[in-house]
């Protein structure tokens, strides 16, 4: 049942101040995390001989969306006990040397596992099956219902069924939300031709990839892009607004005509909102799908909208240097806000 914007706001609001309480301290990883030499191809096996998955946490030191991982979604249940019960975990910190012997035998350090696995967010969970091969892939923090819903389409090997994860987590449902799609002004006007919009516009292209039956997506639109600077950098691309679940025909910014359903499925979009960046020759170059704060939602926008992503490949790289400007200017970086 649709819910009035105040109230989702309101309920964002308490999660929020709940964060604030959680970060305050530096959270330890659980004991059960397993102690591992770090051969990975071993990890599954022995994962596999215990009937359980293996499961690679990527974080990285002051994290506060690993923090909110450990304190909050850890704290859930559900969560708790699919984590402990069905998933060996191994913790690898994007920026540490530890060696590592990766699935396809060769060594390297998590800070180069990382890299080679693309990891731009932290959190990032890799579930992977009895081959080592990835099951579900969470780049960045996801909020509880949807991380228990990811752990049991995992642990109860849903894709062996054929069952996508975005069916498998409607199925099981999630927090109310307004069940609308949010379609501003300014933004790109159906029917969509993003290829045409790509030869005639010079400016990149931000798809927003949407669902009526979620929250982030009305936190997004009802609070982030309302605040003036986040509008601002959202004024340097041009906008699209994609319904994962509709049928509804569109042109993809490489030309092919697609249904919206069947073009985010073959991007492999399971959380909404995801935010896709394009080029101006229609090339993706970067996307954002965890739940993002203030401060890393305008750093994945300037990120695309400066061209930094050329140059440094590194996200997380990206917004530590930002974060180190804006502070050499004296202003305070709310990092959950």
């Amino acid at each position: 049942m649709p819910i009035r914007p105040r109230l989702v706001l309101l309920a964002l609001a308490l999660l929020l101040t709940a964060a604030g309480d959680v970060l305050s301290a530096p959270p330890e990883h659980p004991s059960w995390f397993k102690q591992s030499f770090l051969d990975l191809a071993e990890d599954v096996a022995e994962a596999t001989a215990a009937d359980r998955r293996l499961m690679l946490y990527f974080y990285q030191d002051g994290c506060p969306y690993c923090a909110l991982l450990l304190r909050v979604n850890l704290a859930d249940p559900e969560i708790a006990r699919l984590a402990h019960e069905r998933f060996e975990v191994i913790a690898l910190n994007i920026w540490g040397d530890r060696e590592v012997v990766g699935l396809d035998g060769q060594t390297t350090t998590e800070k180069g596992l990382a890299a080679a696995l693309g990891v731009q967010f932290t959190p990032t969970l890799l579930l992977l099956d009895e081959a080592g091969a990835v099951v579900l892939r969470i780049n960045g923090y996801q909020p509880p219902a949807r991380l228990a819903a990811a752990l049991a389409y995992v642990a109860e090997r849903r894709e062996q069924f054929g069952e996508r994860f975005v069916d498998f987590h409607a199925r099981r449902g999630g927090p109310p939300a307004s069940g609308e799609l949010h379609h501003e002004t300014g933004f790109l006007e159906p029917p969509l031709r993003l290829a045409d919009n790509r030869d005639r516009s010079p400016r990149p292209l931000v798809v927003l990839f949407e669902q009526r039956t979620c929250r982030g997506c009305d936190r997004l639109h009802d609070d982030l892009l309302r605040r003036p600077a986040l509008g601002a950098a959202l004024s340097a691309f041009d906008v699209a607004l994609v319904d994962i679940d509709a049928e509804t025909p569109l042109q993809t910014p490489d030309g092919a005509a697609r249904a919206a359903r069947d073009w985010a499925e073959a991007l492999g979009i399971l959380y909404t909102p995801t935010l896709v960046f394009f080029d101006a020759a229609g090339r993706e170059v970067f996307r954002a799908e965890g739940e993002l704060r203030a401060f890393h939602l305008h750093g994945a926008l300037d990120y695309v909208a400066t061209g930094a992503y050329r140059w440094q490949p590194s996200f997380q790289r990206y917004l530590a240097a930002r974060r180190e400007r804006i502070e050499a200017l004296g202003v305070e970086v709310e990092l959950m806000e």
